[in-house]
């Protein structure tokens, strides 16, 4: 088992940042890619970006490539989701995601295996 939380959401403006965070615990060496994906209000969940744990092949969303940097702390066991120049259709719950070793290509959140509860993230235009 793997346990995520997520924190760092919360009320910005559009243009502003903010940089969101997932401390994964348990049995992380079981774990080949940390993802984030997103749900805005009556929509379904989206792939928003990936990694592996090494921190190799990362993967963005066409809607976030050039905003969003995924990027992780091996010894806090840590991913972070830096956002810049947030736009209000960012506004969405952002879940941190994990998998073990699959076929790929890591985009679809049937492939992964265990969920943090959520961060909320509000633009305000």
């Amino acid at each position: 088992q793997v346990q995520l939380e997520e924190s760092g959401g919360g009320l910005v403006q559009a243009g502003d940042s903010l940089r969101l965070s997932c401390v994964a615990s348990g049995r992380t060496s079981s774990t080949y890619i940390m993802a984030w994906f997103r749900q805005a209000p009556g929509k379904e969940r989206e792939f928003v970006a990936r990694l592996t744990w090494g921190g190799r092949s990362l993967d963005y969303a066409d809607s976030v490539k050039g905003r969003f940097t995924v990027t992780i702390d091996n010894a806090e066991n840590t991913v972070y989701l830096q956002m810049n120049n947030l736009k209000p259709e960012d506004t969405a719950d952002y879940y941190c995601a994990a998998a073990g070793l699959k076929r790929g290509p890591y985009r679809a959140d049937s492939e992964y295996d265990y969920w943090g509860q959520g961060t909320q993230v509000t633009v305000s235009s």
